[in-house]
Order: structure tokens, then C-alpha cells, then sequence
């Protein structure tokens, strides 16, 4: 009788993947689904009023003031009104420079104050830090009684006249804490080791950071360098009240020439509104790369 040799059953311990069922695709698809559609929603938000503006400075005033989304005829000749009723070769010349002066001088004093934090130890440093970081907590109409009772008293025992006058649109806003913080984050970062280096060779802090420590900060200080235009360039509320005459107010101030008694002319408004962000759209152009690269490293995002 032959003997048959049984052999044992072999159990795989390979379980079949849940990822390969056709419930598991179904939900990944319908997840995708969604979150391309919350995407274009949001897309679409941000997008929308942009496009509307745009959209509406063509048009002709009726169009404007009623529902519609497209022009039906271009009326190129709303941004020639926009540009000579509402004066806006003065007030562009007046934002250029005022934001100008602001940019040069808060990046001056906001460099400084940031490496004495980060790299200079002396008595009450970090006390002091904290205390310009609280400030950040207090809105900024709140400050704005008091920012323009100083500005008076300064332009009265002084010899420059602050009211009606550059000083007064441009020295309150030189020393920003949130360009301070930043830059501060930055240069503590730089290595010691090369601040050791930069003493051997006889430098000191002044080359150090003009020498080194700037050249490996040039993100942050695009950050700073777009956040500060925008701030200065789309002033409206405090330089409406430092001011009385058009001499010194910027293009933001101009738009409010578009608003009658009759209603307001949002056609020419609108064009306005376009001509006031094409220098912002073009510094963000040449900047978007290390205004990115900054805020992710910065860790910033959210």
C-alpha cells in the first residue's frame, strides 16, 4: 500500500488590502470630488472681487449700478477720467514719496532694533522684547488719538510743521514691532560660529551685520519690504487725519473724489481702484519667490 505523504496547508499571512476594494476607491473619490470643489469655492471667493472690479471699471455708469458682470461695450475712457478728475498724478506722486521715506526708514531702524535683540546682550533685553511684542495686541484705531495728539505737540516745539506735512505720514510708521519680530527670528538664527570668524578677521557688529548677516536674510527682508508698501501705499484713515490739503495726501484718499452727494461713481471708482494696485501687483511680482520662501520658513503659515 503506497503511502501518501499529506502535506500540511500553508496559510498566507497576506491579508488582502483594503485600499484595492471598490468601497475604498468609491470614497477616495468622492473625497477628491469634494475637496477640488471646496477649493474652486474658495478659488472663486478670492478671485471673484478682483474680476469684479476689473469688470465694472469698463463700464458705463448705468451698467455699474445695476446687476451685471460683464460690460457690454469697453469704455477705455474711465480711466482717463479717473486719472485727471480725481487729480491722481499728484496723489501717485505724493504715495511714491511718502512710502519711499517710510520704506527707507522703517527698514533702517527695524534692521537695527531686530539685531540688538537677537545678537547684542545687554540688561532687561528680553523685558523689553516682550513688552514691544504686547503691543502688538492693542488695535490700531485705538492708538490713534493719542499717535495724532504727539504728532501736534511735536510739530509745535519743533522746527518741522508735522501736520499737513511728510513727517507726520511717514516718522509714526518707522518703527514696526511685527517687522522688528520677524527680522529678530531671522538673525538669531545666524550661526555664532561666524560671528567668531567675522571677530578674528577684526569686524564688528556693524560689518557683521551689513556683511554677513543681511546677505543670508534677503527673504525676510522681501517680507518686510512688500508688507511695509502695502501698509504705506493703502493708507486712508490716518493720513485723512493728519491732513487737510491735498498736498501731501496719497492715492488712496483720491478715490474718495468719486463719491458725490448724487451717489457715487463706482465705474470711475473702480478704475481708480485698478490704477491704486497696479504698483502692488508689481512688486508682488518680482517678490512673490522669497515673500513665500519667508513665511514657510518663518513658520508663519496658516
Amino acid at each position: 500500500m503506497d503511502k501518501t505523504t499529506i502535506k500540511p496547508r500553508t496559510y498566507s499571512s497576506k491579508r488582502p488590502s483594503r485600499r484595492s476594494g471598490r468601497g475604498y476607491i468609491i470614497r477616495e473619490a468622492i473625497t477628491k470630488t469634494l475637496t477640488y470643489l471646496l477649493l474652486i469655492a474658495g478659488a472663486i471667493i478670492a478671485v471673484g472681487p478682483f474680476v469684479w472690479m476689473i469688470s465694472t471699471s469698463f463700464m458705463s455708469l448705468g451698467e455699474a449700478q445695476g446687476i451685471r458682470l460683464f460690460p457690454s461695450t469697453i469704455h477705455l475712457s474711465n480711466y482717463v477720467m479717473a486719472w485727471k478728475e480725481a487729480d491722481f498724478s499728484e496723489y501717485f506722486v505724493n504715495s511714491v514719496i511718502v512710502t519711499a521715506i517710510t520704506l527707507s526708514g522703517g527698514m533702517l531702524f527695524s534692521i537695527m532694533a531686530a539685531y540688538a535683540f537677537a545678537r547684542i546682550k545687554f540688561p532687561g533685553r528680553d523685558l523689553i522684547f516682550g513688552a514691544f511684542l504686547s503691543t502688538m495686541m492693542i488695535p490700531a484705531m485705538v492708538t490713534i488719538i493719542p499717535n495724532f495728539i504727539t504728532v501736534t505737540w511735536l510739530g509745535r516745539i519743533g522746527p518741522i510743521k508735522w501736520i499737513n506735512n511728510w513727517p507726520a505720514l511717514t516718522i509714526p510708521f518707522m518703527g514696526s514691532i511685527f517687522s522688528i519680530f520677524l527680522l529678530r527670528q531671522f538673525f538669531a538664527q545666524v550661526p555664532d560660529d561666524l560671528y567668531d570668524a567675522a571677530q578674528i578677521d577684526g569686524a564688528g557688529h556693524w560689518i557683521f551685520l551689513w556683511k554677513v548677516v543681511l546677505p543670508l536674510s534677503k527673504a525676510p527682508l522681501m517680507v518686510i519690504l512688500v508688507l511695509s508698501f502695502l501698509g504705506s501705499w493703502n493708507a486712508l484713515a490716518w493720513p485723512m487725519l493728519v491732513t487737510n490739503s491735498p498736498d501731501w495726501r496719497p492715492i488712496a484718499v483720491g478715490l474718495y473724489s468719486f463719491i458725490e452727494e448724487a451717489g457715487q461713481r463706482i465705474n470711475l471708482m473702480m478704475a481708480g481702484a485698478v490704477i491704486t494696485i497696479i504698483p502692488v501687483l508689481i512688486l508682488y511680482f518680482f517678490t512673490q519667490k522669497q515673500f513665500t520662501e519667508s513665511i514657510a520658513r518663518s513658520g508663519l503659515k496658516g
